[in-house]
């Protein structure tokens, strides 16, 4: 049995590592979630960052690719009551705790995670499925966004997919399974996952993969066809329709 947990110490004195913006403030904001089974329901987003797979077509290469991107630039660490009083500067008791790989961090979200559920707050995690999650954290979420990667992000079988998250993921009812679609010959590998995991059309989600408008507009209507034939549930990217490939939006 392969059961990835993240490092992270215990107490409320535990940093957050948080993105930051262009402007160098952290990458909480609010908007409406682009993507998924929300989609367009108004929300606060707290991006964190680190990331444990490197998708040859991730858009936030800024969160983990320090070959490439200055670490001091891009990351701040914040305290529990700092993120919180940001979070708090908008309207929306929706967050969505996105990445990088937010999971990483989980042992130091909970005592922030705790507070906003006490302000009645609806939480959703953004995460690969390649970290186990605590008993606590499964308790503070209301609902799991969990996007497996496929050969087509470049990260080796041995990281993208841990079977025992997987089967672990799958026995959520509040989670969806979220797959990037570069072309038809994916879907194939969606479909052995499907069946290995146990996973209904209902909890599948399909989004092109594409990190501009006019990409995202080129190679939708393949994968709404994909859906019509299959079952599986559609999902474009709002964020770079309405925005393009903007920051922080």
């Amino acid at each position: 049995m392969m059961i990835l947990y993240s490092k992270g110490l215990r107490g409320m004195a535990e940093s957050l590592k948080v993105s930051r913006k262009p402007d160098g403030n952290p990458e909480i904001f609010c908007s409406v979630q682009g993507e998924g089974i929300h989609m367009g329901k108004p929300a606060v987003f707290l991006r964190l960052a680190l990331c444990n797979l490197a998708c040859t077509w991730c858009d936030t290469k800024y969160t983990w690719d320090w070959a490439n991107y200055n670490k001091k630039n891009q990351v701040i660490e914040m305290g529990v009551e700092e993120v919180e009083r940001e979070v708090l500067r908008h309207t929306p008791k929706f967050l969505v705790l996105t990445g990088g790989e937010p999971m990483i961090q989980q042992n130091q979200l909970i005592p922030l995670l705790e507070r906003l559920k006490d302000r009645a707050f609806f939480i959703e995690v953004e995460t690969n499925g390649t970290i186990y999650p605590s008993e606590k954290m499964v308790s503070l979420i209301a609902h799991w966004s969990i996007s497996p990667k496929l050969n087509n992000s470049g990260n080796p079988l041995s990281s993208r997919e841990i079977p025992d998250c997987y089967q672990f993921f799958a026995g959520l009812p509040s989670s969806h399974f979220k797959f990037v679609i570069q072309n038809g010959n994916d879907f194939e590998e969606v479909q052995s996952l499907m069946n290995k995991h146990h996973l209904t059309p209902d909890r599948i989600i399909l989004m092109p993969e594409a990190q501009n408008r006019a990409d995202l507009i080129e190679r939708s209507e393949p994968v709404v066809e994909l859906c019509k034939r299959t079952g599986c549930i559609f999902s474009t990217r709002l964020q770079i329709l309405l925005w393009d490939n903007q920051r922080g939006v």
